[in-house]
């Protein structure tokens, strides 16, 4: 692994542990989101597996009553019977989060006065009116499963993005850091070493220079006595 290329001094050194740290740090924290995030995206998962077996199930049921009173009644009455709605519904959007994740939020809500059937009873087929019954249940499953799918499409995405900041944390900046620190140790106590050799030296040189000192002081007075 590559070192970063900085200075071998003790003030950088301290700037990389505490940067080591937090990227320790930020990493636990990152891991532990992107596990929960996981888990929630599971739950959406199956939720959303769920929504769609029994929209798919009840939605097939309701256009294989439709396609019996198509082929029981005349097109263009058909056409007519249902060419004004007489049911609304309103859609309110708002967000919610998810770890941090804003993903939507969608409520139906049926507005007052309306009626279920655009067409008197005796018009069509009760085929129809099964068809109809069971759309008009299915319409709330259908928002929610489209809030859920957008939702698991979301997460996915930002799964992805927490997955690629653990992974530059965990196999290039930390072991990054990590490298330095001991590079710039290693350097520091090559120093030190080279240091303490050089006052070695020193000191020796200025013993020797003081026991050459002591013994030219010591012959001179045994020269004067002769």
């Amino acid at each position: 692994m590559a070192r970063l290329n900085v200075n071998p001094t003790r003030q950088e050194l301290r700037n990389l542990k505490g940067r080591l740290a937090t990227a320790t740090r930020g990493h636990k924290l990152l891991k532990d989101k992107s596990d929960e995030m996981i888990r929630r995206f599971s739950e959406l998962i199956r939720e959303n597996k769920r929504l769609r077996e029994e929209v798919e199930s009840e939605l097939a049921s309701a256009l294989a009553d439709f396609a019996v009173a198509k082929s029981l009644m005349d097109e263009r009455a058909l056409e007519q019977a249902f060419l004004m709605p007489a049911s609304a519904v309103h859609l309110e959007c708002s967000a919610k989060t998810v770890m941090s994740v804003p993903v939507p939020s969608i409520r139906v809500e049926q507005e007052s006065g309306s009626e279920l059937y655009p067409y008197a009873f005796t018009s069509v087929s009760s085929e129809a009116d099964y068809s109809i019954a069971v759309l008009s249940a299915l319409l709330p499953k259908l928002v929610k499963l489209a809030e859920v799918e957008k939702a698991c499409n979301i997460l996915a995405i930002e799964i992805e993005k927490n997955k690629r900041r653990v992974n530059a944390l965990e196999y290039v900046m930390i072991p990054q850091t990590e490298e330095t620190i001991r590079y710039i140790t290693m350097k520091m106590d090559e120093n030190t070493r080279g240091e303490t050799t050089r006052l070695m030296k020193v000191k020796a040189m200025l013993n020797e220079q003081s026991e050459q000192s002591d013994s030219a002081a010591s012959s001179v007075p045994s020269e004067q006595s002769e």
